[in-house]
């Protein structure tokens, strides 16, 4: 999986010229296969001690739950290389209020990032065949929130309580690394990469860096659709 050697030389360059980095993990299938990808062929190579793991959005369930983004990024990546216990800084989903639980998130990421915005050096996102980032879904409320940087929103799947980023956090990102792969998801990567379309509809299409980049890794399956122009501006 040729994503997992490039996530690595990222963080790797983040860190030469930071002296740390700040990455926000996605959930879903291929972010599974791409953290045990990096556990077993470049776990040694990364300076952890160095390196905080934040997350995009959370299922509002305990963090041993199986349906847990943490439960999975441990499984797959946390428990296998040397990563420091507090630079892990998982959602909150052990609050009886699901909105405070998202304040205390903004809080610890302000506090992390007292000098700058929520910058991530790093930000992964999956994309859903419904056209879903994060935990913002066709037309959540959570779209329009400019406001707060994480929220708490219920969404149309289960578990139906999420804690999410919103876009002034995803935004801030110095990269944001899209990963998609599967037929399922070649319809909803047309429309993120078209040049039509609303963010109510498509919240893909909300991803705008302020000062940073967007990058693709996407496989033929997902690619299927492209036509040759956008696939030349995409990972293959």
């Amino acid at each position: 999986m040729r994503s997992a050697a490039a996530i690595v030389r990222m963080i790797l360059a983040a860190v030469q010229r930071r002296g740390t980095c700040a990455v926000a993990l996605a959930g879903g299938s291929t972010p599974r296969r791409l953290y045990q990808r990096i556990a077993q062929e470049h776990g040694v190579s990364i300076p952890w001690t160095q390196v905080h793991l934040f997350w995009g959005d959370e299922r509002y369930v305990p963090h041993d739950d199986p349906r847990s983004n943490y439960r999975m990024a441990r499984e797959t990546l946390i428990d296998h290389v040397p990563v420091p216990s507090g630079n892990v800084h998982p959602m909150p989903t052990d609050l009886a209020d699901a909105d405070e639980a998202a304040s205390s998130y903004q809080a610890l990421l302000k506090q992390h990032f007292p000098h700058r915005p929520p910058l991530f050096d790093l930000m992964l996102l999956g994309l859903s065949a419904d056209g879903h980032i994060a935990s913002l879904f066709p037309g959540s409320p959570a779209l329009d929130v400019t406001d707060r940087l994480v929220v708490a929103a219920r969404v149309p799947a289960d578990p139906p309580l999420r804690l999410t980023l919103t876009f002034p956090a995803i935004n801030s990102a110095e990269l944001i690394y899209f990963i998609v792969a599967g037929s399922a998801k070649a319809n909803a990567l047309l429309l993120a990469l078209g040049a039509s379309g609303d963010v109510t509809s498509t919240p893909s299409l909300g991803v705008r860096p302020a000062s940073g980049r967007i990058a693709w890794w996407v496989d033929a399956a997902a690619a299927a659709r492209l036509d040759p122009a956008m696939r030349a501006t995409l990972r293959l």
